[in-house]
């Protein structure tokens, strides 16, 4: 998918740069990175185990801070909140989808997903309306009283994905999405990843180390070292 010049990006990186410290060795994982993500793009990153995939999704969701550069997303330079101000945009800017669902056992479909609306000033009766409506587009409105433990694999995924879009964030950052699905379920989360993008215009970030997976996305970029390359 081509960026039109008209149409910022929704996600802006420049000069990103990110180390840890292992006693007093300092270990580089990303180093001046910089690109662009348009709005409505499914983005795959790729790449060895410790080339900064997960680093570079935590530093764009707001997870984790860079020792240097720029991240702007939706028009808000992250980098330049305060604690209290990041939560407060990550908790309506940003959807989490990760690889073993991340699903509160003792609470039905319904409630795992009115977990992030429970942050806003939502009433109950506009919540449930939000609830109803993203179970329904993940096609689980069926399911919305069962338990975590009472849904397969792929449907307990596709309650995460339905608690990721609940807000309307700007952007969904998704991390090994399908890495612990059969290749069925797992074809099956990306074709509603690929729909979220055409019918919702959502933008995708997905690291990912299955290459059919990443076939699924309209862009393919690859950590290497803590240097970026597009596919």
């Amino acid at each position: 998918m081509e960026l039109e010049s008209s149409h910022p990006p929704i996600v802006s990186i420049r000069n990103l740069s990110k180390s840890y410290r292992r006693g007093n060795q300092v270990i580089p994982v990303l180093s001046g990175i910089s690109f662009d993500i348009a709005r409505g793009e499914f983005l795959a990153l790729m790449g060895p185990s410790g080339s900064g995939k997960s680093t570079l999704l935590n530093l764009i969701a707001g997870i984790d801070s860079a020792d240097q550069g720029t991240i702007e997303i939706g028009g808000v330079e992250i980098s330049r909140l305060s604690e209290n101000e990041l939560a407060h945009w990550r908790a309506l800017s940003v959807g989490f989808i990760f690889q073993f669902y991340n699903l509160i056992p003792v609470l039905t479909a319904f409630e795992n997903v009115e977990l992030p609306l429970l942050l806003t000033p939502l009433k109950r009766a506009e919540r449930r309306e939000h609830v109803v409506a993203a179970l329904s587009v993940v096609g689980l409105s069926d399911r919305m009283d069962h338990y975590p433990g009472q849904l397969s694999g792929g449907q307990q995924q596709r309650v995460a994905i339905a608690r990721a879009i609940v807000t309307d964030p700007d952007i969904l950052v998704a991390d090994e999405p399908t890495g612990d699905l059969d290749r069925a379920s797992a074809e099956e989360i990306l074709l509603l990843m690929d729909r979220l993008v055409h019918s919702s215009n959502k933008t995708i970030i997905m690291v990912t180390h299955d290459p059919r997976a990443a076939e699924k996305a309209h862009l393919i970029r690859h950590l290497e070292k803590g240097e970026l390359s597009e596919t």
